[in-house]
């Protein structure tokens, strides 16, 4: 390969069907001839090797037979090599990018399809982010899946944003036109480093609202879940509309309670989630506008740190259609969340906080990563992540958790 006097890097590709010793052979000859390495980078797509390695180009590997030998490796390994010289001043400016923004794009859903791929990078492109590396973080896909499945690559991404909200906007919009959920997030040292998650309860850890199910045992069922659905929407005032479905269930027997801690399902994946979460280190808590008794079942179920909910108030075993403990409501929750925060020696960008009321955007907002969880449609809008196509687990692929690393 001809080389000019200014040449002072050489870029090397390797490319073909993936092997045991190909990376070990080839750097090999490199280390015989004392090349320096000042990048390297490999993927492997199902068995397609992707090797990509640059060297200093220095006077006594131009003069040597590194390059040969190289050649004559790389065909008795089966692979294809490629050299491309460059320049001094091109490596300097690569080398300044590095000062640039970075981010993750995370791409879930049931199935990974060209069209998601293609508009997804295309939102990337049209803002003049680069594609740096693509991963895929959930399992292999089977054949046989035919969407039923769950899938999620990420992209990391650099470049300078001159405008992260209608970036947002963007991706939002292609959840809206397409069956996925897409994140973003700044890469930082913090998303690798989260240490609390905070969940609210009703319709996020568990799959019903509790005081739905006690209204229904109460016969007042229909009336108070119309008032509950529209106070999750942001259209009635929380503390108000808590108050009044609350007196709705005056009379109801304190057995009613734990009937109906008894039979509320998990939401999907929660147990999968929490039970990883435990093992990698995070503090849990459960921040409410429901009710302890459901917490602490769950504290005992999922071995959940911290509870914070509304006591309901129980006279002579009925309930009296009070609660003894100040409302939680949104600001409530927020500041729980950092006063655990606080406990825990943790800054705010370590926190995570899940949930889908409008009473929940508080704490998604102050928390690093805050994510609206099968949400109403305007906390979908408010909180800056949020995920829609699949169980609790999913935001594991958020903290950059591979299915492989997570407990079954």
């Amino acid at each position: 390969m001809p080389t000019q006097p200014h040449t002072r890097v050489l870029h090397i590709d390797i490319a073909g069907r993936d092997h045991p010793g190909i990376t070990h052979s080839l750097t090999g000859i490199l280390a015989r001839g004392g090349a320096r390495i000042l990048d390297v980078g490999q993927a492997v797509i199902h068995d397609a090797l992707a090797l990509g390695i640059l060297v200093e180009l220095t006077d006594e590997i131009k003069s040597s037979s590194l390059l040969t030998d190289l050649l004559l490796k790389a065909h008795e390994l089966g692979v294809q090599i490629r050299f491309r010289a460059i320049s001094a001043d091109e490596y300097d400016a690569w080398v300044q990018t590095q000062g640039k923004g970075r981010y993750l794009i995370t791409v879930l859903g049931p199935a990974l399809m060209a069209a998601h791929l293609e508009a997804v990078s295309g939102a990337i492109a049209k803002v003049g982010l680069n594609i740096d590396r693509i991963e895929r973080l959930s399992g292999r896909t089977p054949l046989d899946a035919n969407g039923t499945g769950r899938t999620c690559i990420e992209l990391a991404t650099s470049g300078d944003l001159a405008n992260e909200d209608e970036m947002r906007a963007t991706l939002l919009a292609l959840t809206h036109e397409y069956d996925l959920d897409v994140s973003f997030q700044h890469d930082t040292v913090y998303r690798r480093h989260r240490r609390l998650v905070a969940f609210d309860m009703d319709s996020t850890l568990i799959r019903t609202e509790v005081i739905d199910e006690l209204a229904r045992l109460a016969g007042v069922g229909d009336q108070v879940a119309a008032i509950t659905e529209s106070a999750m929407r942001g259209e009635l005032d929380f503390q108000g509309s808590f108050r009044r479905r609350v007196s709705m269930l005056t009379g109801l027997p304190a057995s009613a309670l734990q009937q109906v801690a008894d039979s509320v399902p998990l939401m999907d994946g929660a147990e999968r989630l929490v039970t990883t979460l435990k093992r990698l280190g995070y503090k849990t808590a459960i921040l409410s506008g429901g009710f302890t008794f459901m917490g602490r079942e769950l504290q005992r179920r999922l071995g959940i740190d911290y509870l914070h909910a509304n006591e309901l108030d129980i006279v002579d075993g009925v309930v009296t259609g009070e609660v003894t403990t100040e409302i939680v409501d949104g600001a409530r929750k927020a500041h729980y969340l950092a006063q655990i925060a606080q406990a825990e020696g943790l800054s705010m960008d370590q926190v995570i906080a899940v949930g889908d009321g409008a009473n929940d955007l508080p704490m998604l907002r102050l928390a690093g990563l805050g994510i609206a969880f099968r949400a109403k449609p305007l906390v979908r809008q408010s909180a800056r992540q949020s995920i829609s196509t699949m169980g609790l687990d999913g935001i594991l692929y958020l903290l950059g958790v591979r299915d492989r690393e997570a407990l079954a």
